[in-house]
């Protein structure tokens, strides 16, 4: 028997002022990948579900009082969209801040200093400063790992490595303990990572961690080379397969 078409629809929309074509299935943050529009996140990564934890992608949409997502947000005929001005500029530069001070991200100091996208997002959304009283807890590093070490004073929570673990290693090894400022990732209900039952030790955790808090042991944040793009070419081969 031939495969169900999905019920999607064709519709249009308008982003920055621009009229684009898509699918009812499609988020608006992916249209706007599509026509090239940027749209500054954390939490997003192609390849990986959608969470919207990280709040930096959101957007005005018309008649709509409160910001919206972009990375969950489903377009719809006659969205009228905004990605970019001076109040989604304020917002996303606030983000920021309160992440720089909610742990201890001091770049002058930190190892992955130039190779950071909590710092390249800083830069984009303007943050010249953290005027936030600084949290800074103080942490225990994990470096029970044979090949890798978990640093949770660098984590923003944006729960990639929970996502990829599970997603596409099929282990989920990773996962989210506490709530709010008490948030804390973790391995197997709390073990130390080098203790875990179910890690493949496959290193794509660390390869979508965006701030350095998972690294390599004995590689420079410096050397380590980020092969991302491989995210969407193994979620489509998985799919195939079943």
């Amino acid at each position: 028997m031939p495969e169900t078409l999905t019920n999607t629809e064709v519709v249009t929309l308008t982003i920055n002022g621009q009229e684009v074509s898509a699918r009812t299935d499609e988020t608006i943050m992916e249209v706007a990948e599509e026509q090239g529009i940027r749209i500054p996140a954390l939490c997003h990564i192609s390849g990986l579900s959608d969470v919207g934890a990280c709040r930096l992608c959101v957007v005005e949409i018309q008649g709509s009082p409160r910001l919206q997502p972009a990375c969950v947000t489903r377009v719809s005929e006659g969205m009228t969209v905004t990605t970019h001005n001076d109040r989604l500029k304020a917002h996303r530069r606030t983000i920021v801040e309160m992440l720089f001070a909610e742990r201890n991200h001091v770049c002058s100091v930190c190892v992955s200093n130039g190779h950071c996208d909590l710092q390249n997002l800083a830069v984009e959304c303007g943050m010249q400063e953290v005027t936030l009283p600084y949290l800074a807890p103080s942490l225990q590093v994990d470096a029970s790992h044979k090949r890798f070490v978990m640093d949770p004073n660098r984590c923003v929570m944006c729960t990639r490595c929970v996502r990829v673990c599970d997603e596409i290693e099929g282990a989920h090894t990773w996962d989210i303990m506490g709530r709010g400022v008490d948030s804390r990732v973790i391995t197997d209900l709390g073990k130390p990572w080098g203790e875990s039952d179910t890690c493949t030790s496959c290193g794509k955790c660390v390869q979508v961690c965006p701030t350095g808090a998972l690294f390599e042991k004995g590689v420079s944040v410096a050397e380590m080379t980020k092969r991302r793009q491989f995210l969407p070419y193994l979620k489509t081969m998985r799919e195939v397969q079943k």
